[in-house]
């Protein structure tokens, strides 16, 4: 793990600063707490971070491979992984305490490209993507202090998920988490108030590549019920390289006058609010609402293309167990040059689970859904449908003849989740998607940029000590 030296010495001069007043309010009282609570007391009324993650995940997609074996059928991918946490957060003492996590991805069944180390072998490039690598490292390590009331600062390396995760998450239906690098600040001052800051100095992506750079985040969430949030917030990311060039900004020098793609600065920043939340008429009826709208634009010295917003609007009605909701999520394109990106966020649970948009198409998309749960005793039943259209018309492939879509595919999802208990876990999960309009990324007669039909199923294990 990679940390700024200016980084740790500016925080660990802060952290001296704040709390030697704090530190000298309660010297007489902490010098008889200390002779009845030691550190190893701190130990051992910590809490565990360990918890052992077996998946089977099956991938079926129509269409051929890519390089080094382009022009072959592409075959079914078919993975089974173990993710292993283990970890261990002391109690506070003295107003600090520690915490540190490793993780273990191990692979018992290999037929898949993961998108790291197997990527370019031949016989595993012929296979549909898994992004579950085998990975071997710290995942978490950090110290908290809260020598201020009502107020936590955490520096190290940190799993990280804000709000719906639509723009900061872990990722953590993956194997591999993405973590960050960095100092954040949790403060609770003011009432039903919380105010997140953040900065960061390297992100540990999913396919375990490390990006550096500076990623700020201010986060304010004002509670309206114990239910209801309006939120404020802002994301700065000055990292130039995040491995989407081509895929942000499409393939070759295209717009972008005779320089290459794939070196195109991704710095941006996002501005946005959301107003978000379940308002309860009566303990068996309520209502759910999603109203939120955000804009980003290029940052630092990020590429002039990066201009384009987003919404989300929503709504639905639970009755006792059961609930049910309609939403329409927009990630605009600007003129077909580049689209609205999420690329700190948990972009699995969103555009259907089938991983067909994780990187938005330059001609934007416009997801209609309906979403629906039932839970039953220690069962949770989920279906939703998506309807998955462009924001701007886009090129389509047939026949040779260039002609203009606006509609992706549809797809399809559903999940049964079993808790048994207090530790255990298992979880069948099932998507489909289908292709409409044979999307293409450039004016030509080429096939590859097309969305393909593809479903997946996943079988996940998982024990929480």
């Amino acid at each position: 793990m990679k940390t700024n030296y200016k980084l740790k010495l500016a925080i660990y001069s802060t952290l001296l600063t704040l709390s030697g007043g704090a530190f000298s309010a309660v010297a007489e009282e902490a010098s008889t707490v200390e002779d009845e609570y030691t550190f190893m007391d701190s130990v051992k009324g910590g809490k565990n971070l360990t918890s052992f993650r077996l998946r089977y995940e099956n991938v079926r997609q129509d269409g051929l491979a890519v390089a080094p074996v382009a022009n072959n059928e592409l075959k079914d991918g078919e993975a089974l992984t173990l993710r292993s946490l283990v970890g261990w957060q002391t109690a506070p003492y003295h107003n600090f305490s520690f915490a540190g996590q490793l993780i273990g991805v191990t692979k018992f069944m290999d037929d898949y490209n993961d998108r790291k180390g197997n990527a370019t072998e031949l016989d595993k490039a012929g296979y549909a993507i898994i992004v579950d690598p085998n990975h071997f490292d710290i995942n978490q390590l950090y110290v908290d202090w809260t020598g201020i009331k009502n107020t936590r600062v955490r520096l190290g390396r940190q799993q990280l998920n804000l709000d719906n995760v639509r723009f900061i998450g872990d990722i953590g239906f993956r194997q591999v988490m993405q973590v960050f690098d960095g100092v954040t600040l949790l403060n609770k001052s003011l009432p039903d108030t919380e105010v997140f800051l953040a900065h960061f100095e390297q992100v540990t992506q999913i396919t375990t590549k490390q990006r550096d750079g500076d990623l700020e985040i201010a986060n304010i969430r004002y509670r309206i019920s114990p239910t209801e949030f309006l939120i404020g917030y802002g994301y700065f990311s000055n990292m130039d390289d995040l491995g989407f060039g081509n895929a942000w900004f499409g393939a070759g020098t295209l717009n972008n006058a005779g320089k290459p793609n794939l070196t195109a600065d991704q710095s941006n920043k996002i501005f946005g609010m959301r107003l978000d939340g379940t308002h309860p008429f009566n303990p068996n009826f309520r209502a759910h609402y999603t109203a939120e709208y955000a804009k980003q634009s290029d940052y630092a010295d990020g590429d002039k293309r990066i201009d384009a917003h987003y919404y989300k609007l929503g709504g639905g009605l639970g009755f006792d167990n059961f609930n049910m909701r309609i939403d329409q999520e927009l990630l605009s394109s600007n003129d077909n040059k580049y689209a609205f990106q999420t690329p700190f966020g948990t972009n699995h649970l969103f555009q259907g689970w089938v991983d067909k948009f994780l990187v938005t198409p330059r001609s934007g998309i416009q997801d209609t859904f309906v979403t629906a749960t039932y839970k039953y005793d220690d069962f949770l039943f989920f279906a939703d449908y998506h309807i998955f259209k462009s924001d701007e018309d886009f090129n389509t492939v047939g026949g040779g003849t260039r002609t203009n879509g606006d509609k992706y595919g549809t797809e399809w999802n559903v999940a049964a989740t079993w808790n048994i208990d207090k530790n255990w876990m298992t979880k069948l999960e099932y998507g489909k998607y289908s292709e409409s309009d044979k999307y293409q990324a450039t004016a030509t007669t080429s096939q590859a940029g097309r969305i393909r039909d593809t479903d997946k199923l996943w079988l996940t294990g998982m024990y929480t000590f």
